[in-house]
């Protein structure tokens, strides 16, 4: 590919962001210096700004982060350093750090009044998520992968314009233009999956599982999980109050599982339950349907909130109560 190619490519692919204002996550690394580089060279009028999170996990992360604002200086572009204090939990740092990152990014956004935050994700990093949740056994949702779009706060979206780019073509195209870049030394860190996987890659492209083909099925699993979310959603229209807390039970049954799962995953996230893993879920309906044929009660407690299937049919949903702190009995197994 010509760099002339890649660069209209890259125009082509940020034209559609550049029009309102924008917030670019920048780390420092070939992709997102490649998305601030030709982001600088295509903006109009919109405000563009550039952020870089310093997770305060190495010691050079804030060098890094001082060579990405020198770097956007030069560019004329305005540029924040956005520092997490942790906490920084034992298990699944990766996670928090994400959490954290798209957390802080989101509330710059608000103050320089962005409607976009823009990231660096490339193919690879598509074909790598979509791996990762395989391995977890995620659903078609989960298998997906990132979404080009979506929601992140109120009045802002996050978007992914380098999701159809190679990371090969983006590094081939910072060093033809001699754009110095960084490289994170956690992306070979063996403790993550994320690296593990990656070390994997030539394996499995050699048995054609490339990126191209394992994006490739995430649209194909987006475009299903879509339809799905459709026909979901004017299910749970009939089937629940108007406050989405009661549903008609009897009528849930009878859905095939795949809508019935996504009804009552809808009508939890309506009623303000936080998110949980699918398997949880699919063991919820297991139990809540014997108890509908049977005409039998049953409450259960997920996400934080009580599902209660009544005599009737009706599955009501409400927060659950909070949990009664532990007596010394109990706590020594007595209980």
């Amino acid at each position: 590919m010509s760099g002339d190619s890649l660069d209209e490519r890259l125009n082509a692919a940020l034209a559609p962001y550049l029009r309102a204002g924008c917030l670019l996550a920048v780390s420092g690394g070939p992709d997102s210096t490649a998305l601030m580089l030709a982001a600088a060279a295509s903006r109009g009028p919109a405000s563009l700004t550039v952020a870089t999170v310093d997770h305060g996990l190495r010691p050079e992360a804030r060098t890094e982060a001082e060579a990405v604002a020198r770097q956007a200086n030069v560019l004329g572009l305005s540029h924040r350093i956005l520092v997490w204090t942790g906490p920084y939990p034992r298990a699944g740092l990766q996670a928090a750090a994400r959490a954290a990152r798209y957390r802080l990014l989101a509330a710059h956004a608000a103050q320089t009044g962005a409607a976009f935050l823009l990231t660096g994700h490339t193919l690879d990093d598509q074909a790598e998520t979509v791996l990762m949740r395989l391995a977890r056994g995620s659903g078609p949702a989960g298998l997906a992968g990132m979404r080009r779009e979506r929601s992140l706060t109120p009045g802002l979206v996050l978007a992914r314009p380098l999701l159809a780019f190679a990371k090969a073509d983006l590094v081939a195209w910072c060093e033809a233009k001699a754009i110095a870049y960084q490289r994170d030394p956690s992306n070979a860190d063996e403790r993550f999956a994320r690296t593990r996987l990656r070390q994997l890659r030539p394996l499995l492209e050699r048995e054609g599982l490339t990126a191209a083909r394992l994006a490739r099925f995430a649209e194909r699993a987006a475009r299903d999980d879509d339809a799905l979310r459709v026909i979901a959603e004017d299910a749970l229209a009939r089937l629940a109050s108007k406050e989405s807390r009661c549903l008609d039970g009897r009528a849930l049954a009878h859905l095939p599982e795949a809508i019935a799962l996504r009804v009552l995953d809808l009508a939890l996230a309506r009623a303000g339950a936080a998110e949980g893993r699918l398997e949880r879920l699919e063991r919820l309906l297991g139990e809540i349907r014997p108890a509908l044929a049977a005409g039998m009660p049953l409450r259960r407690t997920f996400r934080g909130f009580l599902v209660a299937v009544g005599g009737d049919g009706t599955i009501r949903l409400a927060p659950a109560p909070p949990r009664r702190a532990a007596g010394p009995t109990e706590l020594l197994g007595k209980g």
